[in-house]
């Protein structure tokens, strides 16, 4: 029997990868987005005519309820989020309705209409924020250091309060950062690896960036949705860390993606101040044993070929003269 999901937040970079999984696996697949007066589905352009979307918002619980009544799904993903870190000091009220209650408007909205769906929770290592203990797993304790990560915290732990109190198949995974060629160009890594081929092509002169000591876990998008599916495969729900178990600086990342075009990352980077975060989060480095245990999981991609990989589609996309998004396909 053909299997259907569910995804908020198809349109950014781990929805579209998750909805070409899905469909690898013949799931039928569903997203919901948010209703506007323009299109924003450059990810998933590519997919339009396999996959069916919904109109609908994580501010509006009817129109969460309208849309899993319709579809009836057997899995639903929560990757919805007002995800961009910076400008949750900015708009902190609308990244606690979306980020933060959005989730527990999903949950009722699920226990409502049949309890029986899966349901995903897109947590976060941002959570983690100032660490206590370094690696960080699932039994680390949370001191979240932005709007963002506590927004993300509530979603969190109202995923496990409606696993124990409604007996949901309700699970998040705390994933660390994960990149792709379909990050978005605000992100630091795809600012880096964007900037590198734009100065290689002589488009620009220098990169400005903030704290280049700041250590992060990075892996590939494309291979975190296979974990997240993974987790709704399981016989009994539980919340699992996903990273690579490696760290490395914003300034190692900028060295490898300019070494890509030829370039000394030095002789273009800018340390720029207005590019520091209110309050920073230094190191997060992710001890995934219990995905590897449990789940079988480990990551297909290096760091060294995620940068490649990014730097390559910049470049690419650059050279052909295209605007915005790339649809690089599924690559695990």
């Amino acid at each position: 029997m053909t299997k259907c999901a569910l995804i908020t937040g198809i349109t950014g970079q781990d929805g579209s990868y998750l909805a070409e999984w899905l469909l690898q696996k013949e799931y039928q697949v569903h997203g919901i987005v948010r209703h506007a007066s323009t299109s924003s589905h450059g990810r998933i352009n590519h997919l339009l005519d396999r996959i069916t979307l919904h109109d609908a918002d994580l501010l509006d619980a009817s129109s969460l309820r309208r849309v899993i009544e319709r579809v009836a799904p057997d899995e639903y993903y929560n990757l919805a989020a007002m995800s961009f870190v910076p400008v949750s000091w900015e708009q902190p009220i609308l990244t606690a309705e979306t980020t933060g209650l959005g989730v527990v408007r999903a949950l009722e909205a699920i226990r409502q209409v049949n309890p029986s769906i899966r349901f995903y929770q897109a947590s976060s290592s941002e959570m983690f924020g100032k660490v206590v203990e370094t690696p960080q797993s699932e039994s680390t304790p949370f001191y979240p250091r932005s709007p963002y990560a506590v927004a993300k915290l509530y979603g969190h732990w109202i995923t496990v309060n409606y696993r124990e109190s409604y007996d949901l198949f309700a699970c998040s995974g705390i994933l660390f950062n994960h990149e792709s060629p379909r990050r978005g160009v605000e992100f630091v890594t795809r600012k880096i690896s964007r900037a590198a081929a734009r100065i290689k092509m002589g488009l620009d002169k220098e990169l400005r960036l903030g704290n280049l000591e700041a250590q992060r876990d990075w892996g590939f998008a494309g291979d975190y949705v296979r974990a997240m599916w993974l987790m709704l495969q399981q016989e009994a729900p539980a919340d699992y860390v996903i990273g690579t178990g490696r760290t490395q600086t914003v300034a190692a990342f900028a060295e490898a993606a300019f070494a890509r075009v030829g370039l000394d990352w030095q002789d273009y980077v800018v340390v720029d101040p207005r590019f520091y975060r209110p309050a920073e989060v230094n190191l997060l480095l992710s001890n995934p044993q219990k995905a590897h245990a449990e789940l079988e999981w480990y990551p297909d991609h290096t760091f060294e070929g995620l940068v490649h990989m990014m730097v390559d589609a910049d470049l690419e996309q650059l050279g052909s003269g295209v605007v915005g998004l790339t649809s690089t396909k599924f690559a695990a």
